[in-house]
């Protein structure tokens, strides 16, 4: 593809305006050509701060007249599949944000529709191309674990202490924290570990929340715990939660991985005061101890990693680095495949309704090959 790559983006909340518009704006051969919201009063502030010329309020308008090549939904879980399959219709490139879906059959359909259609696809997964986790994956490529014995990833956020409404935990709208940060952790333990054969879960909700409206609301999970059973034998538990007190860290995650050669280790933290302003920074650690070692080493991420982008923010490489919406710029100039796609949604999903399915009827669920 020689022309630019004409990109709509839908959605102008907090996800679009703190890294898909500003990565999107950063790829030399990316157009921002139009931008959609649920009001035109806040497509019109987003497209003022990245000067995107063409607003909308309705995404099928968008579709039809703003002359697109791909398209970045960017928008509650509810709207991610008619939208994008409305966008995969008229034959654009999709880059979903996630959970790809509200179920797996409708993540499949969404997969098969992409793949039929030829266009390039992708979920975005975020911690696929931030640095701390882009090495371990390495360090896990080369053999540093052997075979892998167990996978134990946390993610906790205080986002949802407040009993107050929130459309990730209207289960109308949303799977809850299982799907929002839930999807995240299953997508690592797929990509450090292999496939997931089954599932066991216990998904809660532990702060009552009223409806839009103050009416009673269908709660979505706010607290998620999950065991897994891995295809190569590995065990792996998974802890995710809206709720925990976590101060100024506001949203820490950890990760550890035995196996028949070493151990890994993975401690992140977001700290700040403001995600609206940007007041935040990033820190990592990695540690490892191999064969008879008898202390973990800390394992300093390789400078190469990092490029241009800044330590003390690890979401600074989606505006430099060919990762992310960046990556999915390439993959269509370049035609070539692309990773996270619309399969590792798929996959995603199958374990989130696999752990409802385990938290309703009390045992283990067996995933789908």
């Amino acid at each position: 593809m020689d022309d630019p790559v004409r990109v709509g983006v839908i959605g102008a909340g907090g996800i679009a305006t703190m890294l898909h518009l500003p990565s999107l704006r950063s790829h030399p051969r990316a157009v921002l050509a139009a931008i959609c919201a649920r009001t035109r009063e806040h497509a019109e502030r987003a497209a003022q701060a990245f000067e995107i010329p063409l607003v909308f309020s309705d995404h099928r308008e968008m579709i039809e007249e703003a002359n697109l090549d791909a398209i970045v939904v960017a928008t509650p879980d509810d709207l991610h599949y008619p939208m994008t399959m409305d966008a995969l219709d008229a034959g654009l490139h999709v880059l979903c944000e996630k959970p790809l879906a509200s179920t797996a059959a409708q993540a499949r359909e969404m997969y098969e529709k992409a793949e039929a259609a030829g266009v390039k696809h992708m979920v975005f997964f975020t911690n696929r191309w931030r640095p701390q986790y882009r090495y371990l994956k390495e360090l896990v490529d080369q053999g540093y674990l052997g075979h892998p014995y167990h996978c134990c990833i946390r993610q906790l956020g205080g986002y949802g202490r407040q009993a107050r409404y929130g459309w990730r935990f209207d289960r109308r709208r949303s799977g809850g924290v299982l799907g929002d940060l839930g999807s995240h952790m299953i997508d690592l333990a797929r990509w450090y570990v292999g496939e997931i054969a089954s599932v066991c879960a216990r998904l809660d909700t532990l702060v009552e929340r009223p409806g839009p409206d103050g009416e009673a609301l269908e709660p979505a999970n706010d607290s998620a715990m999950l065991l897994l059973a891995f295809e190569n034998g590995a065990q792996g538990a998974i802890h995710v939660s809206a709720v925990a007190h976590t101060a100024d860290r506001v949203q820490e995650q950890h990760i550890i991985l035995h196996g028949a050669s070493g151990t890994l280790e993975a401690d992140h933290s977001m700290q700040g005061t403001d995600w609206a302003q940007g007041v935040y920074r990033t820190t990592s650690e990695l540690r490892g101890a191999r064969g008879d070692s008898a202390r973990f080493e800390v394992l300093p991420i390789p400078e190469r990693l990092w490029a241009n982008a800044d330590p003390s923010w690890s979401y600074s490489v989606f505006n430099g680095q060919p990762v992310g919406p960046r990556l999915f710029v390439d993959a269509i100039i370049e035609d070539k495949p692309i990773a996270p796609s619309f399969y590792d949604g798929f996959k995603a999903q199958q374990v989130i309704d696999a752990a409802g399915q385990s938290h309703e009827e009390g045992r283990w669920i067996s995933l789908e090959k």
